[in-house]
């Protein structure tokens, strides 16, 4: 889930910057800093904008560096248990597919795809049902749902993210649409 929010910080401004443009040198550092960073509340900064200073800055003895605080606007990725979410299917692997919703991949382990043996094409990229015939392959629009998230802080593509697809209502768009479909289809019929 995106969120906008504001937050503030202290950034260290090396001694070799302090004769530059202090604002584009906050701004730049700020960026440098946060963006892209998981913080201590789980939150992924996807994006910063309108850095702002606060009061004076520290300088710390024997450093030389400026450490000054720091207020901006960032857009911010949460995740939550059991959130269901769209992405796309970015890979195929023996073991299941990778779905990129916002700005992380999560797993969908092959177990967790349908309620169906699934067989594993590898070299069509793609996972299909023995009994249903349904296939999942890679640039598919899937809804899945989140079971379990392991953030990795220090860097945030390393993260492990478990998916679901296993319920009502979740699944490739496609396959959504379809019992749909069939749905309002039998419900015609039986008028």
């Amino acid at each position: 889930m995106y969120m906008l929010t504001e937050a503030e910080r202290i950034v260290r401004i090396p001694p070799a910057e302090l004769d530059e443009d202090i604002e584009k040198v906050i701004d730049a550092l700020t960026w440098d800093s946060f963006e892209g960073r998981i913080g201590d509340n789980k939150e992924m900064t996807v994006l910063i904008k309108n850095v702002r200073p606060v009061g004076p800055g520290r300088i710390v003895h024997g450093d030389g560096a400026v450490y000054q605080t720091v207020k901006y606007d960032q857009v911010v990725f949460k995740l939550k248990d059991n959130e269901v979410v769209e992405g796309v299917v970015v890979e195929i692997l023996k073991f299941g597919a990778f779905v990129r919703f916002g700005p992380i991949d999560g797993l969908l382990h092959i177990s967790q795809v349908m309620d169906d043996r699934v067989d594993i094409d590898e070299s069509n990229q793609r996972l299909v049902g023995k009994d249903t015939g349904r296939n999942l392959s890679v640039g598919d629009v899937v809804k899945a749902r989140i079971v379990s998230i392991d953030l990795n802080e220090k860097n945030p593509q390393d993260s492990k993210i478990g998916l679901t697809m296993r319920q009502p209502g979740l699944g490739k768009l496609q396959w959504l649409e379809d019992e749909r479909k069939k749905k309002l289809q039998q419900q015609g019929e039986a008028q």
